[in-house]
């Protein structure tokens, strides 16, 4: 199988969540899957410009990257963040963002957000090369320009353009909650599009969910398998998922 999980940056703050999540994906990895993680550091960027006296500001959601920021972004996504994750995962695991290799290219996505991208190509033989050899690429959420941008991409939208290039089966978002809710706050086990764009027009699903459901239909109608959307706090929750185990809320097309 060849799967993308993209993690939350909260859920990599902690050393010891960090390695529970690194141990479960080498047990994928060594049980035969082609697999390639993406990760966020929004948390940890906050903190880090805070430290050093510089508010963050959004728009939509979306950090306004100035040039200073953009400059963090590099030393902590690129930097501490895939650094420590990389160390969790051992050995096998190399470190990239999305401007090695072209593995992810993008434009602006509105001059008032800055260096904030949007990515418009992919690039996935590298993926290709290193899974076939063994290797788990971990690519933090940067991407390249045209020419010699540097740009910082939404985590959610970095995971979908990457899995669908790659056309990987299952694409996984690893967040703090259990999956997606009914106005019940029931967890949904599954979701087509129609079910999603639902959700969405009646307004159960907002804010971050809304996002992450619009990633999830991007991705399953470029041809990702499924989605799975699930809490990457709860016990053996990435082998749940592999071994079958009906968890979260599954987004197929």
């Amino acid at each position: 199988m060849k799967a993308l999980i993209k993690i939350g940056g909260s859920l990599l703050d902690e050393a010891a969540a960090r390695n529970e999540i690194a141990r479960q994906i080498v047990e994928i990895v060594e049980g035969g899957a082609a697999v390639t993680v993406v990760h966020g550091g929004g948390k940890q960027m906050t903190r880090f410009l805070e430290e050093r006296g510089v508010k963050s500001t959004f728009i939509g959601g979306l950090r306004v990257t100035t040039e200073e920021t953009i400059d963090a972004v590099l030393k902590v996504l690129a930097g501490t963040v895939n650094t420590q994750l990389v160390a969790a995962l051992g050995a096998r695991a190399v470190g990239l963002t999305g401007i090695d290799a072209k593995l992810a290219t993008a434009e602006q996505l509105n001059p008032e957000l800055g260096y904030v991208g949007k990515v418009v190509a992919s690039d996935s033989r590298l993926l290709d090369v290193l899974t076939a050899a063994g290797y788990l690429p971990v690519v933090a959420c940067v991407a390249g320009g045209r020419t010699d941008e540097v740009y910082n991409v939404n985590g959610d939208s970095m995971a979908v353009a990457v899995a669908s290039k790659w056309k990987v089966e299952r694409l996984v978002f690893l967040t703090d909650v259990s999956g997606v809710m009914d106005a019940t706050k029931t967890v949904l086990p599954k979701l087509t599009v129609a079910d999603c764009r639902g959700l969405i027009g009646s307004g159960i699903a907002a804010g971050g969910m809304q996002a992450k459901l619009n990633a999830a239909m991007d991705a399953v109608t470029s041809g990702v398998g499924e989605v799975r959307i699930v809490k990457g706090s709860e016990r053996d929750i990435v082998l749940r998922v592999f071994s079958g185990e009906e968890v979260g809320t599954k987004v197929v097309s």
